[in-house]
């Protein structure tokens, strides 16, 4: 599974000094006190004392949450149950997102599907505003039957998306060399939704959604969240000794699990689309 790895000593000095790190932050298990219900008109609900919250569809609104907290680097885990049977054009989302016209954002999309086909996770990256960076899956279970752990690794070294603690994805930050903005100074938010993309979620929007299937509704829990929580603008607050995500990098299963996620169930890398990027593919792609 994953390692940390001690930073060296600037390191650890240019973190101390940006973070101010008093304590190691962590928040769990509990909607009511984690998260706002903040669109929907009702369709968002918290059950279970807390423990479980479900986003609901129809052809009137969808609904959303988000985080009461803002953090700056973390490891944010939620268990999600996908919206079951004939699914198509909609999409629930498990993201983390700044404000701003030059926001910084980590998605986790799930794009429906009709009734036997599998759901394709999405997945993009925006630094300073700027995205087109979407890397496609399949996964390797049907994730309508159960809950299962979809996973945002951000610390300064890199972004990892985990499904099931398995890596899916890895962007390595690479500013210092390609000149790449990497996300680090903009705190965000965590944020979840279910919402009809008909226009493009399914087979490029080629089918629509059946809202005689309505109403859609897809389940959270679990919502985990270990990072440095930014209050009112101030500096972030956590801890660096019992933050084993702040240096987390891949070991060697980590990265043969990589490959093999890529190798068989990834199904669009904006890397390898040289038709999209006639002027040559964006300079991330190219770093080693």
């Amino acid at each position: 599974m994953a390692s940390s790895r001690a930073p060296n000593a600037s390191a650890r000095l240019l973190f101390v000094a940006l973070t101010l790190c008093l304590a190691s932050l962590a928040s769990a298990g509990n909607f009511y006190q984690d998260v706002d219900i903040t669109w929907g008109d009702g369709r968002g609900k918290i059950l279970e004392n807390g423990q479980l919250l479900t986003l609901s569809l129809d052809k009137n609104s969808g609904s959303g949450f988000q985080s009461k907290n803002q953090y700056l680097y973390g490891k944010f885990d939620m268990q999600i149950k996908l919206v079951p049977g004939d699914s198509a054009g909609t999409v629930a989302t498990f993201y983390l997102s700044s404000l701003g016209d030059t926001h910084d954002e980590i998605d986790l999309e799930f794009l429906g599907n009709l009734s036997g086909d599998p759901y394709v996770v999405h997945t993009n990256l925006y630094t300073q505003g700027k995205g087109n960076r979407e890397q496609q899956f399949y996964l390797w279970f049907d994730p309508t039957k159960d809950f299962h752990t979809y996973s945002v690794l951000w610390n300064p070294r890199h972004i990892v998306f985990y499904v099931d603690g398995t890596p899916i994805r890895e962007f390595r930050n690479r500013e210092s060399t390609t000149g790449v903005p990497y996300p680090k100074s903009q705190a965000m938010r965590v944020y979840g939704s279910l919402w009809d993309a008909d226009d493009w979620a399914t087979r490029g929007g080629r089918v629509k959604t059946d809202w005689s299937k309505a109403p859609f509704t897809a389940s959270y829990r679990s919502y985990t969240a270990a990072g440095c929580v930014a209050y009112g603008g101030g500096a972030p607050s956590c801890g660096l000794g019992s933050s084993s995500w702040m240096w987390q990098e891949l070991d060697a299963n980590d990265a043969d699990r990589l490959k093999w996620v890529q190798k068989n169930y990834m199904i669009y890398n904006y890397c390898a689309d040289v038709w999209r990027f006639p002027q040559g593919l964006p300079p991330e792609c190219n770093a080693s």
